[in-house]
């Protein structure tokens, strides 16, 4: 349950973005498929992250929150909202604390993704593997249907694992990347890469991303032609 003190400071930061983001925010989805363009920005905002459909920045003075604003004319906003609805408060999760014509009030998640971690040789415990794990089952529980979790979308902070991308959990077609990355910690990561610390190269982690994309596209057309 949210103090006096948290609403109070979630409605100071939906009057500062009501005032000052929005009026002074431009951003643009030019492609679908491609990362959104931010033109101009109003300070003291700064930039988190953006994605194919939204961007995502925070006010220095709410370190603990960022603001979701999908581009015009994207969709998934009513999507994603009805996730927050059904996860509610879950540790490995982001939480949702307002919602209003594209633009979303989140918990802020700190952490390394599995894609970074693996670039930087830093070491995955397996206790990250089993959080993400649970929390997915937890999502299932909640009648989601976890989906396009890979490398990028899932985080590490402090040895505990953490979910961060939920847009698509109402998305029912079957989604493998999850069960693909776990059969790879556990059969190539632990025994082998973890031990010697190696560090793997972009380039690699791309071409790995790339031939795992191309055998998966195979095995939907051969099972498709077979049906």
């Amino acid at each position: 349950m949210k103090t006096s003190m948290d609403k109070l400071r979630i409605n100071q930061l939906v009057e500062s973005i009501e005032q000052d983001l929005v009026p002074n925010l431009i951003l643009e989805s030019v492609d679908p498929h491609d990362p959104i363009e931010i033109h101009q920005i109003p300070q003291p905002w700064e930039i988190v992250g953006k994605g194919n459909y939204a961007a995502v920045v925070y006010h220095p003075q709410y370190l603990d929150l960022v603001v979701k604003i999908y581009a015009p004319g994207r969709p998934g906003f009513e999507e994603e909202v009805e996730v927050y609805n059904r996860l509610g408060s879950h540790p490995a999760f982001s939480e949702c604390f307002y919602a209003n014509n594209g633009l979303l009030v989140l918990k802020r998640l700190y952490g390394v993704t599995l894609y970074d971690c693996m670039q930087r040789g830093l070491r995955i415990p397996k206790q990250v593997i089993e959080d993400i794990d649970q929390a997915l089952k937890d999502a299932i529980a909640r009648g989601l249907y976890p989906h396009d979790v890979h490398g990028k979308n899932v985080m590490m902070f402090e040895g505990r694992g953490l979910v961060v991308d939920i847009s698509d959990f109402l998305h029912q077609e079957k989604c493998g990347k999850w069960e693909n990355l776990k059969r790879a910690y556990y059969w190539i990561y632990r025994p082998i890469i973890s031990p010697l610390g190696l560090k793997i190269s972009p380039s690699l982690l791309n071409a790995v991303r790339k031939t795992y994309r191309f055998f998966t596209n195979l095995k939907e057309k051969f099972f498709t032609k077979t049906k």
